[in-house]
């Protein structure tokens, strides 16, 4: 059995496989640092991380700072005496931290690095319409998304995949790519690679206007971006004064003018700045997810009519 101690840091569902991995493989992890539990759901009950969950069901003892630069967390991880931490999904280690393993720290990242650098690189690779990307798994330095490679591990993006489904298939492989990461850290033989500067692109968090459907764009250029928002946060439109979201799209034949609306009973075509697209999941607000026949069953969107 493996003596090399890993503190594990996440919190996202997107770390579960990882911490699970690790464990599996019979490494010692000390502790799992994960964010505070925060309130949830209609009633805002305080509700653990996955990752905590995962950890507490494995026995496992669970930390959980409110901030990072608190000397006192460095301390704590520093009594553990670790050979290395772990991060996944988690937040921005402070220096004071990452830099306490006689081995540093590593990172695995949903992206094939330097591309797609930030804190949503699934949802920003689809928006782009990319058709591969990866994982990476890096060591850590001051500056975010940017130490020395580690390993990747390329897959195709699929035409109908959504965020959704791209982010349950990296989760396992970044699972197997940290594995090897953490057994070639062991061994002594990883070789950091630096990365390109040259060739990165940016990957920030999505904001709500980055939701907005602008039917302006071409429909290829709407639909990836239903595609990387689904299944949350959803890209959205208004009609009649009323926000609905859009989470599965196909271009179409014909032709119509931004915004406006070629409808059946059971299709619903809009125009935008270059063919056109048909809507095939919406969701009204307040209500469920439901394909577009049912939801203009219950909610008629005429032609003609124009969407905003």
């Amino acid at each position: 059995m493996p003596t090399f101690r890993i503190v594990f840091m996440g919190t996202a569902e997107f770390a579960v496989p990882s911490l699970d991995a690790l464990l599996a493989a019979g490494y010692p992890i000390p502790v799992v640092v994960t964010a505070p539990d925060k309130p949830q759901g209609r009633g805002l009950a305080m509700r653990p991380s996955q990752v905590k969950r995962r950890a507490l069901s494995a026995g496992l003892p669970v930390l959980q700072p409110p901030l990072l630069k608190d000397p006192s967390f460095a301390d704590a991880i520093r009594a553990l005496d670790p050979d290395l931490i772990v991060v996944v999904a988690f937040r921005i280690l402070p220096p004071s931290v990452f830099t306490i393993p006689r081995l540093g720290s590593m990172n695995l990242h949903a992206s094939l690095l330097p591309r797609y650098r930030g804190a949503a690189p699934i949802n920003r690779a689809i928006m782009m319409g990319e058709t591969e990307t990866g994982v990476t798994t890096f060591l850590l330095d001051e500056k975010i998304d940017t130490g020395g490679i580690l390993l990747q591990e390329r897959i195709p993006v699929f035409p109908d995949d959504d965020a959704g489904s791209l982010h349950d298939r990296l989760e396992h492989i970044g699972a197997e790519v940290v594995l090897r990461t953490v057994r070639l850290i062991e061994q002594g033989k990883a070789v950091p690679r630096t990365q390109d500067s040259s060739v990165a692109s940016p990957a920030p968090k999505i904001f709500h206007e980055d939701c907005r459907i602008l039917w302006e764009k071409p429909a290829n250029v709407i639909r990836n971006q239903i595609r990387g928002l689904s299944p949350a946060p959803g890209a959205f439109f208004h009609h009649a004064d009323r926000t609905i979201k859009a989470f599965r799209a196909n271009v179409a034949e014909g032709r119509a003018l931004p915004g406006h609306v070629d409808a059946g009973k059971d299709f619903l075509h809009v125009g935008t700045g270059k063919g056109m697209l048909s809507l095939e999941e919406l969701q009204m607000e307040g209500r469920k997810r439901m394909p577009v026949a049912e939801f203009l069953r219950g909610y008629p969107v005429q032609s003609g009519q124009v969407l905003s």
